[in-house]
């Protein structure tokens, strides 16, 4: 095993992820690339609080930089406090991380925000939440996709889509953090060549 490898290969597999999830972020907030429903505030609740820009993003991408740097770091003493801040530092991206597949997953469950036809007329509202007086959800009844929402255009699966893939993304960031959070454990005790031993020849 090499600790400073591992952290490495994890600092560079959680930059793209990181930007994935900040496009997805982006995108949530513009139903229909459309900047006037952001505006008037008839986005849904879970994309305006933004854990896929500043949790799978700024977080995530903040300690990606300091593997990649720690990755070089050389002497024993320095590599061992640089581990702790790694520690850290991946504690930090799998809050974030973990934050954002948690907003993701409500934003699935409960629906998007949109203009549907309720009994006083068209109104704004989140009508393909679970209720229990009502459809147990929408997720496995296509139907109502289409047939609910009256604006934006294609919204449901718009919404679905997106918190999709930044819920299963920052799942995946939470685990490669997890991950990290033990290599940093590892290096800071074992050191930094932990496993990969030189052999040097015998002078005669």
């Amino acid at each position: 095993m090499c600790v400073s490898r591992c952290l490495r290969c994890v600092g560079m597999s959680l930059v793209p992820m990181a930007i994935i999830c900040m496009l997805s972020n982006i995108l949530l907030l513009l139903p229909e690339l459309k900047l006037h429903f952001l505006l008037e505030g008839h986005v849904t609740r879970e994309a305006t609080w933004g854990t896929g820009l500043w949790g799978s993003g700024f977080l995530v991408l903040l300690g990606a930089r300091a593997f990649v740097q720690s990755s070089r770091t050389r002497g024993c003493c320095a590599f061992r406090s640089q581990m702790l801040c790694q520690a850290l530092y991946s504690c930090v991206g799998l809050l974030g991380a973990f934050s954002c597949s948690l907003v993701s997953t409500t934003g699935i469950s409960k629906g998007p925000l949109c203009l549907y036809n309720s009994s006083s007329g068209l109104t704004w509202g989140v009508p393909l939440q679970p209720l229990p007086d009502r459809h147990s959800g929408y997720l496995y009844n296509q139907t109502l996709w289409s047939g609910v929402c009256m604006a934006p255009h294609s919204v449901v699966q718009w919404n679905v889509a997106l918190f999709s893939i930044m819920g299963i993304t920052s799942a995946l960031q939470a685990v490669l953090c997890g991950l990290n959070i033990l290599n940093s454990l590892l290096g800071l005790i074992l050191g930094q060549g932990f496993g990969h031993n030189k052999v040097s020849p015998v002078s005669v």
